[in-house]
């Protein structure tokens, strides 16, 4: 299990260092991430098939959510007077609330297709995936 893991991080180190290849790292880092996912939670190729579709959908719906507030944020001004800071203070709130809803949403489609054992499982295998890519990435350094 050791070599397992080392062999892993190895990998993501290797994929994660060159910046040349940025794209192509990502979707060997996706991957990886797929692969980590299944294997944690187990999937049938009849939960996978259901499940892959649905997860992806919602985290891409989380990004689109994220990457308008991280772009309204970025354009403020450093002056913005006290309306535009409460457009965007309205804004923050409008994103979380509405990623609150496709999590509630997009969790209770996913629990039809694999169970609440499995999305809690999830929740566990996205949290030790990130956790092992920051580690190999501060290995780097």
């Amino acid at each position: 299990m050791k070599n397992a893991v080392t062999i892993f991080l190895f990998l993501i180190l290797l994929i994660t260092s060159s910046s040349v290849h940025a794209q192509g790292n990502k979707d060997k880092v996706e991957e990886m991430r797929v692969s980590f996912i299944s294997k944690k939670l187990d999937l049938s190729s009849a939960e996978s098939e259901k499940f892959w579709p649905l997860y992806n959908e919602y985290n891409d719906k989380v990004k689109a959510l994220r990457k308008n507030l991280r772009q309204s944020l970025r354009k403020a001004p450093e002056n913005m007077d006290e309306k535009e800071a409460e457009e965007l203070y309205q804004l923050d709130i409008k994103t979380k609330t509405a990623e609150a809803e496709l999590h509630k949403n997009y969790s209770e489609k996913i629990k039809a297709v694999i169970g609440a054992r499995k999305i809690i499982m999830l929740r566990s295998a996205e949290d030790e995936f990130k956790q092992k890519v920051l580690e190999s990435i501060k290995g780097k350094d």
